[in-house]
């Protein structure tokens, strides 16, 4: 098979796993009373108290601008939860971590950050349609610096032609897209679709896909 037909054969394949994925996560609603007793049960009470701050958090803010909302959410993660790689939060090499894991754990990497902003976001009312998962490689140390590394963040598209505002775990503003120029995005997704920024990357988001379908498995049987 050419390389063309290739690289379009796992397009469709990403696809049909986010039709699957995200028809999951359409008829899935919340439920606080199941995620505060999985909570408890897992993690005690210092989780179950971060897990009734996110939900004042989310009555605050439900009606309020959608900025507001992006604010809000992304402080409150931020704030509250410590990065922590995979290796040694969960000794795994990657593990994308629940909302009730994170909150639990008080700890995340990028992944799980990204994760829980987009579950919160979507429990405010803010439509799929104007969220993506990014990958970007970030340039760490300035704008000469040579060193990369793979991270995640969470866009924000007020239209559909609009340059997205980022949610970051790196830094606490919100700022477009236009304005982070050490972000250089790799891939992204939504029930939409996927945009794949570089043909070299596309075997990798499947897998990447594999987890986030094993994830929201995760986060239906804990309440979502």
């Amino acid at each position: 098979m050419c390389r063309s037909e290739s690289f379009h054969l796992r397009i469709k394949i990403m696809l049909s796993l986010l039709a699957f994925i995200f028809s999951l996560l359409a008829s899935a609603q919340l439920d606080p009373q199941k995620m505060q007793q999985v909570m408890q049960n897992r993690y005690g009470s210092d989780g179950s108290a971060l897990l009734s701050a996110w939900n004042l958090m989310l009555d605050k803010a439900n009606h309020s601008s959608a900025e507001e909302k992006l604010l809000q959410v992304n402080q409150f993660f931020n704030r509250h939860v410590r990065y922590t790689e995979d290796s040694i939060l969960w000794k795994k090499s990657d593990y994308w971590a629940t909302p009730v894991d994170i909150m639990g754990m008080r700890a995340g990497d990028c992944e799980d950050y990204t994760i829980a902003k987009y579950f919160s976001l979507l429990q405010l009312g803010i439509a799929t349609q104007q969220l993506r998962l990014i990958y970007v490689k970030a340039q760490i140390g300035g704008a000469q610096s040579k060193v990369f590394q793979a991270h995640m963040v969470l866009g924000y598209y007020p239209t559909p032609d609009a340059i997205p505002l980022i949610l970051d775990s790196l830094i606490n503003t919100i700022e477009p897209a236009n304005k982070r120029p050490d972000l250089h995005p790799i891939f992204s997704f939504n029930s939409d679709g996927l945009w794949v920024g570089n043909q070299s990357t596309a075997a990798d988001p499947t897998a990447r896909l594999s987890r986030w379908r094993d994830l929201l498995a995760r986060a239906k049987a804990e309440g979502f």
